[in-house]
């Protein structure tokens, strides 16, 4: 009687569950389903995350040059650094972006979209191109930063501050706009290719950083009459370092991030930009060691940014080999080029950013029309079979780029000169730019003050 009890109740509960299964059903449809994570949201959650990084660059850019400087010049570094960012955020929001990606006028400049107000924050794509400004915004601040190094403990900051703006909301968003922005120079036959801005960004850079450097000559002490180079010694070592790693894991944001999508060759581009840097910091020692009997701390930790800098036009177009190829030679090429622009030239870089950027980033920018590989960018290069076209469209941007950077630079700095004035006094550059410019120390109560 148990048995047919127990029988009895299990029917029962098998049944209740039958005739519950429909109401469970219609419960679980009715139910908020997961919310996946759609392509839009995928690709802005990775361009802002590589912004993100990009951002962080300044920080590296600061300690490389403090590092490479003297201490009593510190402070004025950071603050230039700081207001690259700050400043150059405004300006190129009010005016540099709508030069850059703004409507095409005659494939020389954009203009529309002034402090963004053509976006619509109720459409999906509206709210994109927040995250696409953003991104295109922390480019811009790189640009005008490398500008700071090479003018470093000797210009007013006054002027420093004007030259800032002027950068960020006209010189490099113009150049910018005929690569990037659908520009002449992206619709040659075979469009330019400057994937992540080896010349959109740091050639542009180098050579405005080079109109400053001629225009505001030597730091005192830096060439004895007869004209041959003293070296200044930077202050803090560890500081360039820590300054390289930063910048180094920046550039994954730099040039993967320069996708805008979270696409699968993310990957392959993070591959060929380290493989260039590690390349061009070898060869950078080697070098040096070759040259100076001894391995230079300094210009191997520049070799990494050499590298760095080359890869940066064609990281998403070469193959790993190519990329291995471009760093070698950049590392090399920064040696030899530091060396030119100090000793024959006699212009006063303390921080090597005309050969890192100015000619390392033209010279990665021509190697794209050598090294392009089909079967990664689907371009072919000379050595690949693709002729010499792409490599002519490479030559033509390249000194495009140099003339207006150059150019533009030499004018900012003239009227510059002529108006508020660009260098400090000699009695100011003696004390040092963080007591003469902003009444502070860096390092106060360890400094000590060297008249030189």
């Amino acid at each position: 009687m148990n048995h047919r009890r127990s029988f009895r109740t299990i029917g029962m509960l098998l049944a209740l569950a039958v005739m519950a299964l429909p109401a469970l059903a219609l419960a679980q449809d009715e139910a908020p389903k997961p919310e996946f994570l759609s392509i839009l949201n995928g690709n802005t959650l990775w361009t802002l995350i590589a912004a993100i990084l990009v951002m962080f660059m300044q920080a590296g850019f600061a300690m490389v040059e403090t590092g490479l400087t003297r201490a009593k010049n510190a402070g004025n570094i950071l603050m230039k650094n700081m207001f690259d960012f700050a400043a150059g955020s405004i300006a190129f929001f009010l005016v540099g972006y709508a030069l850059m990606f703004g409507s095409d006028i005659g494939g020389f400049v954009g203009f529309s979209n002034f402090g963004l107000s053509e976006v619509d924050p109720s459409t999906p794509d509206g709210l994109w191109s927040y995250t696409y400004w953003f991104f295109q915004c922390v480019f811009a601040a790189t640009a005008v930063t490398i500008v700071s190094g090479a003018i470093a403990e000797r210009t007013k900051f006054v002027a420093y501050l004007i030259l800032s703006f002027v950068v960020t909301a006209l010189i490099y968003p113009i150049s910018g706009h005929w690569i990037w922005g659908g520009g002449w120079l992206a619709k040659l036959d075979a469009p330019m290719i400057d994937f992540a801005g080896s010349t959109v960004v740091h050639s542009v850079g180098g050579w405005i950083a080079l109109a400053g450097a001629m225009l505001i000559g030597p730091r005192l002490g830096k060439y004895t009459p007869d004209g041959i180079s003293k070296a200044i010694l930077g202050h803090n070592l560890p500081l360039v370092a820590l300054g390289v790693f930063i910048l180094w894991f920046g550039w994954f944001g730099f040039n993967p991030g320069s996708t805008t999508t979270a696409t699968g060759n993310i990957g392959l581009i993070a591959v060929t930009t380290n493989l260039a840097g590690c390349a061009a910091a070898l060869t950078a020692m080697l070098t040096t060691w070759l040259r100076y009997g001894k391995p230079d701390v300094s210009m191997s930790l520049n070799g990494v940014l050499a590298g760095l800098v080359a890869i940066t036009a064609g990281c998403a177009n070469v193959s790993p080999m190519g990329a291995i190829i471009i760093g070698l030679c950049a590392g090399i090429l920064v040696v030899i080029s530091v060396e030119f622009v100090d000793k024959v030239l006699k212009i006063d870089d303390p921080v090597g950013a005309i050969s890192v950027h100015g000619v390392c980033g033209s010279f990665g920018t021509l190697m794209v029309g050598l090294l392009a590989s089909p079967d990664f960018g689907g371009v072919a290069g000379l050595l690949y079979g693709g002729g010499m076209t792409q490599f002519i469209t490479q030559a033509i941007g390249v000194g495009a780029v140099f003339i207006w950077a150059f150019g533009t630079g030499y004018i900012t700095f003239v009227l510059l000169k002529i108006t508020v004035g660009i260098r400090v006094t000699e009695e100011e550059e003696l004390k040092g730019l963080d007591i003469t410019e902003h009444g502070s120390e860096a390092y106060s109560g360890f400094q000590i003050f060297i008249t030189e």
